[in-house]
């Protein structure tokens, strides 16, 4: 990379915007790998979090919460302490027994499928939730929001029988690429990633087969994978998606993952047509990946510069003048009141200041008021886009926005094979 455009991609770092627009932070008194989202950085959180909880319900999803915490034996029966202890924290005592912050949500998901009794003609189950999760990573790997101790998953567990195994994998990797795509992200790279050479549950002819289920779900798909030898789960195999960052980076986001191993752990069972009880199996997946891996690559996506229906503060209102405070947060109800996200400055800097504030923080409009703009009802308008659009009222306003509200949204598609 040239020194240019490693420059260019150093200014898209999301650690960069993230501290430039307010979005988020990370310090020394709450602790390595731990996130805080401010207001404008939970806004973009909270947005992407409702469409794919809402894509998640229309295709077939149901929705759990589930603790942070779990007894010692919930982590033995999955194999959590056998396999994985080593990014695990050091338990809490609660009464005289072990507790694990949870660093996977799976065995909560298949604790509540098994609270009832189910029968094939229930399956396949597809059970998600944003499930805060805490892993112990070495300190010199923590990075931004791409690397942390404490994140949120959208995460989410398909119990199905042996037959219809081969179909939700594919239906999964086809939610993961529309969601991916919604948001504009096209470049990626597929990964089969196969079994472990030391922890690992279940022979050598599971894993096999379970990987060229996943093979031919990425042919399906119209995708060609590359082999990462050793990297599967230690429960079965999977496909991860990885995205670019602006330095060209590679980092995981949406997972697949096969797993015939922790159904027969925690003794699940469903009947047959036949009457007896069999044993389901389970695809793990994760379609953001993180939450706040998946925001890191947004917002580099953007470059911080988020379309209009996107950005965490979509109109800067810039009193003239204090005497013109008053009418300026009246302004700003009645852009809340249409669902709109407006910020007033009503500090004591100049104009221009609160012009430059706005303009750092890449706010798309700014409205600007003063006696003139007041005695028409209306104000002066500033597009990043397009420079000064003159004056105009919340009417003509509410007009000219509403083409570019829609420009990128996601689209919402119901259906299941249709995605």
């Amino acid at each position: 990379m040239n020194c240019e455009l490693q420059e260019t991609s150093a200014a898209r770092e999301h650690k960069k915007l993230g501290a430039q627009l307010g979005l988020f932070s990370t310090m020394e008194e709450l602790g390595q790998g731990l996130v805080l989202w401010h207001p404008k950085g939970a806004v973009v959180r909270f947005l992407l979090e409702q469409f794919s909880q809402s894509a998640h319900m229309l295709n077939g999803y149901l929705w759990a919460y589930t603790p942070h915490i779990g007894r010692s034996q919930l982590w033995k029966t999955s194999g959590h302490l056998e396999n994985y202890k080593d990014s695990m924290y050091n338990p809490i005592d609660i009464d005289g027994e072990e507790y694990y912050l949870k660093p996977m949500n799976c065995p909560f998901h298949f604790l509540i499928y098994n609270s009832e009794l189910h029968s094939y003609r229930d399956l396949p189950i597809r059970m998600a939730e944003f499930g805060t999760v805490y892993r112990y990573e070495l300190s010199g790997t923590l990075h931004g929001l791409t690397r942390v101790r404490g994140f949120t998953q959208d995460d989410a567990h398909i119990i199905c029988t042996p037959e219809q195994m081969a179909g939700e994998v594919s239906f999964a990797l086809k939610f993961s690429l529309y969601i991916l795509r919604s948001f504009g992200l096209s470049e990626f790279k597929p990964y089969i990633s196969t079994k472990p050479p030391k922890k690992a549950i279940g022979s050598d002819e599971q894993w096999e087969t379970a990987t060229e289920v996943l093979r031919n779900a990425v042919a399906d798909a119209g995708l060609t994978a590359e082999t990462d030898e050793g990297g599967g789960a230690f429960y079965g195999p999977k496909i991860d998606l990885k995205l670019y960052d602006a330095l060209g980076r590679e980092w995981q986001c949406g997972t697949i993952q096969f797993d015939f191993n922790l159904p027969e752990r925690f003794g699940m069972k469903y009947v047959g047509s036949d009457g007896r009880n069999h044993t389901p199996y389970v695809v793990h997946r994760a379609l953001f990946g993180s939450v706040e891996r998946f925001c890191a690559l947004l917002i580099e996506h953007y470059n911080g510069d988020f379309p209009l229906w996107f950005a965490p503060v979509q109109f800067g209102i810039v009193p003239i003048g204090e005497t013109h405070n008053d009418y300026c947060k009246q302004l700003e109800i009645s852009l809340k009141k249409q669902g709109l996200r407006a910020e007033t400055d009503c500090s004591e800097a100049n104009m221009r200041e609160k012009i430059r504030r706005f303009e750092t923080q890449k706010v798309p409009y700014m409205l600007v008021a003063g006696d003139r703009d007041i005695k028409r009802g209306g104000f002066s308008v500033r597009s990043r886009k397009h420079g000064n659009l003159g004056m105009m009222t919340l009417e003509t306003l509410s007009e000219h926005i509403r083409d570019e509200l829609e420009q990128g949204k996601p689209k919402y598609i119901a259906g299941g094979e249709s995605i």
